[in-house]
C-alpha cells in the first residue's frame, strides 16, 4: 500500500524519549505545538512519541543505589523511535541524561543534549554571569550534570541547602503524583526565593515537572522544557544543527 503521508519539503521528525514523566511529556508536546506557527493542522510538526513511563526508576538508581540500570531501556527506545522514522533524537529529563551516552551509542541519528542546551543558553544570554542556580531533582546534584558544564564556563552552581533541597524533591514527587495547585507552587516559590537569597543570578528548572509549575517565580529563571522545546522546533522546522553532547563548545 502507498504510503499517502510521507513527510515533505526539508522538516524533520523529532523522536522524543518520554514518560519520564509522563505529564512533562504531554507538557513538552504542548509548548512545541504552541511555538510552531500553524494556520493548520499541517503545518505542526509531525513528532514520534514512546511515552514510556516503565522507564526504570532514575532517582533509585541515582539516589538511592539499589534501582535497575535506566540506560539500557532508554537506548531500546531511542532505537525504535530510530527505527519509526525519527530524524533526531530528544529527552525530555534532566535526571536522565546521566545515561545520555547510552542512547547516543546506539542509534546514528542526533540525540540533544538538553543540559548542556540549558548551560550554553544561560551563558548566551547572561553575559558575565557568575553564579546560576539549579532546582532539580537531587540526583542532578549527585551526578553533578549542572555542575560540571557550568564550571568549564566559569560560572559557579547554587544549590539549594540540604533541607530545602528535601523540600525541593518532595515538590518534584508532588508534581509527577498530579499535585499543580496552589500549594505546591508555593513552597515552590519560597525554595525560589531561598535560592536567590543564597546569591543565584538565575534559577534554572532542571526538571521537567517544575516548568509545570514553574509561572510567576520570585526568581528570574529560565525553564528547560521550555528551551528544549524551542530547540525542537528550531531543528525540525527551521533546520539548524541539533545541539549534541558532541557540538557543545
Amino acid at each position: 500500500m502507498e504510503n499517502t503521508c510521507q513527510q515533505t519539503g526539508t522538516e524533520k521528525i523529532p523522536g522524543i524519549l518520554g514518560g519520564m514523566g509522563p505529564e512533562a511529556t504531554v507538557d513538552l508536546m504542548s509548548r512545541i505545538i504552541a511555538l510552531t506557527p500553524a494556520s493548520d493542522d499541517i503545518d505542526h510538526l509531525r513528532c514520534i512519541v514512546d511515552n514510556n513511563p516503565k522507564v526504570p526508576s532514575r532517582m533509585k538508581a541515582i539516589i538511592d543505589g539499589d534501582g535497575e540500570d535506566p540506560g539500557a531501556c532508554m537506548a531500546d527506545m531511542g532505537k525504535r523511535l530510530e527505527v519509526w522514522g525519527a530524524d533526531f533524537l530528544v529527552i525530555p529529563c534532566n535526571t536522565a541524561h546521566h545515561y545520555y551516552y547510552d542512547v547516543a551509542h546506539a542509534v546514528k541519528i542526533p540525540v540533544v543534549h538538553l543540559i548542556d542546551l540549558v548551560v550554553e543558553t544561560v551563558v548566551s544570554q547572561n553575559p558575565g554571569i557568575k553564579q546560576a542556580g539549579v532546582l532539580a531533582s537531587t540526583a542532578v546534584l549527585i551526578t553533578k550534570l549542572y555542575e560540571t558544564r557550568f564550571a568549564a564556563r566559569g560560572v559557579e552552581v547554587v544549590y539549594p541547602d540540604a533541607p530545602v533541597q528535601d523540600t525541593l524533591l518532595g515538590v518534584i514527587r508532588r508534581v509527577k503524583a498530579g499535585e499543580t495547585g496552589e500549594a505546591v507552587r508555593k513552597d515552590f516559590a519560597e525554595i525560589c526565593s531561598h535560592l536567590e537569597a543564597k546569591g543565584a543570578e538565575i534559577g534554572i528548572l532542571g526538571c521537567t515537572e517544575l516548568g509545570i509549575i514553574g509561572d510567576n517565580l520570585p526568581i528570574h529563571s529560565v525553564d528547560a522544557a521550555d528551551v528544549l522545546a524551542r530547540e525542537i522546533v528550531a531543528v525540525a522546522r527551521d533546520g539548524k544543527m541539533p545541539h549534541t553532547e558532541a557540538s557543545a563548545p
